[in-house]
């Protein structure tokens, strides 16, 4: 391969395989979902906020060649310059080893964090439970805040999810819509567990 001054023809490679590497993720993860939903979550799975995020965890942005502008303008930490170089890292894994050395890559750097609180929002529980309950015909499904706490700069939330007039789950956040999720995360678990 020539020298180039840049990576764009990696990031542009890195980006399908990246692409693709969480489509199979998810389609094996996540049988029961419908493609928009599975749409939605790889959307924000390579999206530049998580990328920076799985980046950081292998230390990448450390790593990346800067000129000394760049580098005093905060380069290093720039969201789309991080992302950017994973991008082109996975491209690089992907030309120099394959696809199956990007799937364990991915099972290390990727994979553990879909559900992770710094990813909140890639998995959409709220959504996965209220179809989940829709197709399995087992009614209306509600969300309460029932208690807040804390001061104004740290409060916690918890909200429970009321199936049929019943409260199955509680969970709590930083947010009421946090505590909305993680209370429909341990609803669709609970009742996925039971049908198994």
């Amino acid at each position: 391969m020539n020298r180039l001054d840049h990576n764009e023809r990696l990031e542009f490679l890195g980006d399908a395989v990246l692409e693709l590497t969480v489509s199979r993720y998810l389609f094996d993860k996540y049988p029961e979902l419908p493609e928009g939903n599975l749409t939605k979550m790889r959307a924000t799975i390579v999206c530049e906020p998580s990328l920076v995020i799985f980046a950081k965890k292998i230390h990448l942005n450390d790593l990346i060649l800067l000129g000394k502008g760049e580098e005093k303008t905060g380069g290093r930490t720039r969201p789309s310059l991080v992302s950017d170089a994973f991008e082109a890292f996975v491209g690089a894994l992907y030309l120099d080893q394959g696809l199956p050395s990007v799937w364990k890559f991915a099972e290390k750097t990727i994979f553990p964090f879909v559900e992770d609180d710094e990813l909140e929002g890639v998995v959409d529980f709220k959504t996965q439970f209220q179809e989940y309950v829709h197709r399995q015909n087992k009614g209306d499904v509600t969300y309460r805040l029932i208690n807040e706490e804390g001061p104004a700069h740290h409060r916690l939330f918890t909200s429970e999810v009321i199936l049929e007039g019943t409260a199955v789950a509680e969970g709590k956040g930083k947010t009421k819509k946090e505590s909305e999720q993680k209370a429909a995360e341990r609803a669709y678990k609970s009742l996925k567990n039971k049908v198994k």
